[in-house]
């Protein structure tokens, strides 16, 4: 990861112990609406019960930060090593993903015992922690969390979604989408520089900073919105075997894919955090797959841009922002830059070993916190992921 604090002086190691607090008051501030019940519900493998998310996050930082710590610890109970273990094979075992929501013990009210336990630790432990060299871990734990936190509302939504009374997660009305106009920014051809470079965080999956040649192309200004995206079903995009890669039209026969996930049947209403709403037009479409985005990418006559095309854009281009509502699936797969080397020890595993078999999104969406994100960064799903808001922006070629 990049190191954001050697030679920090004590007031970084304040702000840093600030953010510590933020941070993890700000996922118990998301579940403040739901109950313990909503906490334990897993709808489906690829989501997790909020339950987890909240105990999985403590427990990163009781293995990789008091875990490594001079000061000594206890832990809070050590069955929870294997209970909220999410993937590090060189960790220990963990309990199987898709049974996450079996686990009724140990309870809601006892994970949020658990993460006191913790937090109370990190206070304790603050200058040990900082004496051991592990400022730049708390970080991560901390971009950790953010994620998680992202993960909270995508996963609870799709729990929500399962509900036959469709309960809104919040309460009120969703923002309205600003009208804006379609066009295209073109961009000429020759090397550029991509991945993170500078002071701060980033994950090590962002970086080499490295040259990419790119042809001259377009992108588009705007993502596709719910209008242009309902043109698409309309003239018979889910109907059409020419339009979808091989692997995207099996999956949509075998699925019965008419539309993107949370659209009502008469694709008038979406089903959001807010509850059922009036589907606005001007807003980005969510929740569509990969192989919905490069769909209708076809059937625009445009295709999805490359990540490094996207970052260019995002970086060269001052007319030209992210909407912040959605992730935007690029055509790129999810590889290693030139000269990727994953962090020595167990939080290697943190990203280098997903690079296979699944695609780059780029931006950022409303569930994303505030700062986590920037133009470098590079989230991955597999192709037929769903229930991510994931959205998509046209390229073609100049």
């Amino acid at each position: 990861m990049q190191h954001a604090y050697s030679g920090a002086g004590g007031q970084v190691e304040t702000v840093l112990f600030e953010r510590f607090r933020a941070v993890r008051a700000r996922s118990l501030h998301l579940i403040e609406a739901l109950s313990a019940e909503d906490c334990q519900v897993q709808s489906m493998p690829d989501v997790s019960p909020t339950k987890w998310h909240l105990a999985h996050t403590s427990w990163f930082f009781e293995t990789f930060v008091l875990g490594e710590c001079a000061s000594p610890y206890r832990p809070f109970d050590a069955s929870f090593a294997y209970l909220f273990n999410s993937y590090y094979n060189s960790v220990g075992p963990m309990h199987a993903r898709p049974r996450r929501g079996m686990l009724t013990r140990p309870s809601l009210r006892q994970v949020l015992d658990y993460r006191r336990y913790v937090d109370a630790a990190m206070e304790r432990a603050w200058e040990a922690i900082v004496h051991a060299g592990l400022a730049e871990r708390v970080e991560l734990g901390l971009q950790h969390e953010e994620q998680h936190q992202e993960l909270i509302l995508t996963d609870i939504l799709h729990v929500l979604s399962c509900n036959p009374l469709l309960p809104a997660y919040r309460d009120g009305l969703p923002p309205p989408a600003a009208p804006a106009e379609q066009g295209w920014l073109q961009l000429g051809a020759g090397l550029r520089m991509i991945g993170y470079h500078g002071p701060g965080f980033a994950f090590d999956n962002e970086q080499p900073r490295h040259r990419v040649w790119l042809d001259s192309f377009e992108i588009a200004t705007q993502p596709v919105t719910h209008a242009d995206y309902r043109a698409f079903i309309d003239d018979g995009g889910y109907a059409d075997p020419l339009l979808w890669l091989a692997d995207g039209w099996a999956l949509r026969t075998q699925e019965g894919w008419q539309r993107p996930l949370y659209w009502s049947d008469d694709n008038t209403h979406v089903f959001g955090l807010y509850g059922v709403q009036p589907i606005d037009p001007q807003a980005p479409v969510c929740h569509l797959s990969y192989y919905e985005a490069d769909a209708y990418s076809r059937w625009a006559g445009a295709r999805l841009p490359t990540e490094a095309e996207w970052e260019t854009a995002m970086t060269e281009t001052a007319a030209l922002q992210h909407s912040g509502q959605v992730w935007e699936w690029t055509s790129s797969a999810y590889n290693a830059y030139p000269g990727f080397r994953p962090a020595a020890g167990a939080v290697g595993e943190y990203n280098g070993k997903f690079m296979c078999n699944q695609f780059v999104l780029r931006g950022g969406s409303c569930a994303t916190p505030p700062g986590h994100a920037r133009v470098t960064y590079r989230n991955f799903f597999p192709p037929a992921a769903r229930w991510q808001f994931s959205g998509l922006r046209l390229a073609r070629d100049a």
